[in-house]
């Protein structure tokens, strides 16, 4: 990080710990990953605010703030098999990357996934699988998974989930309408069922199906 970034990182840590996150090693993968550099040039002075941060393809993704809050409930462990849906700029998976075994992070645009490959290729991590796919309904075939996190809103609690999770799973995901209020969620798996407990009332788009077909 240069000086600038690095009091943005700086005023972000401040916020965190006056919301109570105070995780060492959590901060440390986000310290240890350039945020700057997953946004594009224009955009890189908001890297570190708490506002949403347009990138490619029309997309944005969330302010760090409630990067912080989705990965904290997730409590993520160095053994953890981790879907992402909603692979953005590639930061979160890189983050994650570092506090757990494997990430898988899908999306519906090929230009966000190639851009993520190189980002997370810069910084040597190799423990991250990207690909283009319709991830609306999770990764069927290749869990069960310990985590997962969705960056985009569903309409209702996605029940089907709990079979992609293994025992004692996590996902978090945000659940309301496009226009209403929505409310992000850790759900932890007990049994075939989920334990429900609030992270953050936020305003995500909601869950697209299919991929893209030129992006």
């Amino acid at each position: 990080m240069d000086e600038a970034e690095r009091e943005k990182f700086a005023a972000f840590l401040l916020r965190m710990r006056a919301a109570g996150f105070t995780d060492r090693g959590l901060i440390a993968a986000f310290e240890a990953t350039p945020r700057a550099s997953f946004v594009p040039a224009q955009w890189r002075a908001d890297a570190w605010s708490e506002r949403m941060v347009p990138i490619e393809c029309g997309e944005a993704i969330e302010g760090i703030d409630l990067q912080m809050r989705a990965l904290a409930a997730l409590d993520l462990q160095p053994g953890c098999r981790v879907l992402e849906i909603g692979t953005g700029s590639g930061f979160t998976a890189a983050v994650m990357a570092r506090l757990s075994a494997r990430v898988l992070t899908l999306d519906r645009f090929k230009t966000l996934v190639q851009l993520a490959r190189q980002r997370h290729e810069a910084l040597g991590i190799s423990n991250v699988l990207a690909r283009q796919a319709d991830a609306a309904n999770g990764a069927p075939a290749e869990g069960p998974f310990d985590r997962i996190i969705a960056w985009a809103a569903y309409e209702e609690l996605p029940r089907g989930f709990v079979d992609q999770l293994s025992t004692g799973g996590i996902m978090v995901a945000a659940i309301g309408p496009a226009e209403g209020v929505q409310v992000m969620e850790k759900l932890a798996k007990l049994g075939s069922r989920f334990e429900r407990t609030e992270v953050a009332q936020v305003r995500l788009q909601p869950m697209a199906t299919g991929v893209a077909a030129a992006l």
